[in-house]
């Protein structure tokens, strides 16, 4: 039996080892909304079950302990599509080269904060990361913007990246669709 199991992993691996990695960031990657995704994005559920992974996990300097521990997860998992996981708190090497960007990470609204505040600091991030996407993203790059509120912040990070075409841009905005078909 146990043969059978180890030529069974190998043609898996041996398949899934033909086909080029695509690299796909996510930011915010030591949340916890990021760390409910990437066990799916990287054991096939996003991209297919035959597409190799090179997983880019960016946040911001102080969450870098956080993400060794989310890589050291990911790699015990033993993934046959995960190639490699790459933690950094540097644009420049997570948006490099990228084929998809799942851009998570934003300011989560305080007690006591203002809508106007909350906007300035995700103004500030997303046009950062839309700069990135423009300076080292390929420019074929798929972009999903899931950090709240997701439709403007997915706006201003395609503003940010002008060389990449707007239809390569989405978000999620269930959220407020479910909140405007309750007031309907």
């Amino acid at each position: 039996m146990l043969t059978v199991l180890t030529s069974m992993y190998l043609v898996v691996r041996a398949v899934s080892w033909e086909a080029e990695p695509i690299r796909v960031v996510v930011t915010g990657a030591a949340g916890q909304i990021a760390y409910s995704l990437l066990y799916s994005i990287a054991k096939g559920d996003v991209f297919g079950k035959e597409q190799p992974i090179t997983l880019i996990l960016l946040d911001i300097p102080p969450m870098l302990p956080v993400l060794e521990g989310v890589v050291m997860e990911l790699q015990d998992c033993a993934l046959p599509l995960l190639r490699e996981v790459i933690p950094t708190d540097k644009v420049e090497v997570g948006f490099k080269d990228i084929d998809a960007a799942i851009l998570v990470g934003s300011m989560p609204r305080k007690e006591g904060m203002e809508r106007k505040d909350l906007l300035k600091a995700n103004v500030a991030i997303f046009k950062t990361q839309g700069s990135a996407l423009d300076k080292y993203a390929k420019k074929t790059v798929k972009v999903l913007v899931v950090g709240n509120p997701a439709n403007t912040n997915c706006l201003i990070a395609s503003k940010s990246a002008p060389s990449i075409p707007k239809e390569n841009f989405s978000c999620l905005t269930r959220l407020d669709h479910n909140r405007a078909s309750s007031q309907v």
